[in-house]
């Protein structure tokens, strides 16, 4: 059972896409795919963010979700206005009622 008001904070899943110009060529650009989830964000404490960095790479936050079939670690996250790129995607592992999603506020945009 969810706590209230435990998913206090709202994200966007995006996904890469490719774009055609229309002057010809092709764009990769970031596009919502699942806009308003709801999300638990939560910024790693000094020793989180060194365990975290050593078994997932660069990691600056950790951001729970409600559990959604298809994310992935080539997705990002757009919360308060700054990208995020999703450096793993960890399933809840008693059953598919949440996903936690260990992220990086280096997204560049290609």
């Amino acid at each position: 059972m969810r706590r209230a008001g435990k998913y206090r904070h709202r994200i966007t899943l995006r996904v890469k896409e490719t774009v055609r110009l229309p002057l010809g060529g092709d764009r990769i650009e970031w596009v919502d795919w699942k806009p308003d989830v709801p999300a638990e964000v939560v910024p790693l404490s000094g020793r989180e963010f060194t365990a975290a960095t050593a078994e997932h790479g660069q990691v600056t936050a950790r951001m729970e979700i409600p559990y959604f079939p298809g994310v992935e670690n080539t997705m990002s996250v757009l919360f308060d206005g700054q990208p995020y790129a999703i450096r793993a995607v960890l399933p809840d592992p008693t059953a598919r009622q949440h996903l936690t999603l260990m992220v990086d506020a280096g997204l560049s945009d290609g």
